[in-house]
């Protein structure tokens, strides 16, 4: 009876050896090289703003603003205070650290249309639950570019790219 127990107990533990994890299996560790210092690029062309929205990834989140037509001009910094185009005007934000991101696109059309409304000029995009976003604010469209204050948690890495009708800000959730 002895030996049976034995033998069960072997099998058991035999069936319980688990595989090594291999390294492509293992999750990856969340690291950035952006660093936090001005982001600039100069136009080319220019679009029109047609909305801005955000996301949620794994080591960073995101703002997008989508253009109609091209946009390849930018310029993301943190400031102290972001002030709204044209007035001056101090835009509160939420967080330790503040990002005035200009886009060099309008928010209005040869005419004067405006080609992105929102519905409340402190909440453009709902970031509540975000790791990293606090706040979007908007800070105004004049003389062909758009203004956006970015409240986040603290002074973090950053990275701005362009795609197709779009520019993008990536804001990492730790260094």
């Amino acid at each position: 009876m002895l030996r049976k127990i034995a033998l069960l107990i072997a099998v058991v533990a035999a069936a319980a050896v688990v595989a090594p994890v291999t390294a492509s299996a293992a999750p990856t560790a969340c690291t950035v090289d952006w660093g936090s210092g001005a982001k600039s690029a100069w136009p080319m062309t220019a679009g029109q703003l047609t909305n801005i929205r955000a996301g949620r990834q794994d080591c960073y989140d995101r703002l997008v603003f989508d253009v109609v037509g091209t946009n390849d001009g930018y310029h993301v910094q943190y400031v102290t205070e972001v002030h709204h185009e044209g007035s001056g005007h101090l835009v509160p934000l939420r967080g330790d650290g503040k990002l005035q991101i200009t886009v060099h696109s309008p928010a209005y059309d040869h005419d004067g249309n405006p080609t992105y409304r929102y519905a409340n000029p402190a909440e453009l995009v709902d970031v509540t639950g975000y790791q990293t976003f606090r706040q979007v604010a908007w800070a105004g469209s004049f003389e062909g570019q758009t203004t956006v204050g970015l409240g986040v948690r603290a002074r973090l890495p950053f990275r701005v790219f362009t795609l197709p009708g779009r520019v993008v800000v990536d804001v990492a959730h730790t260094w």
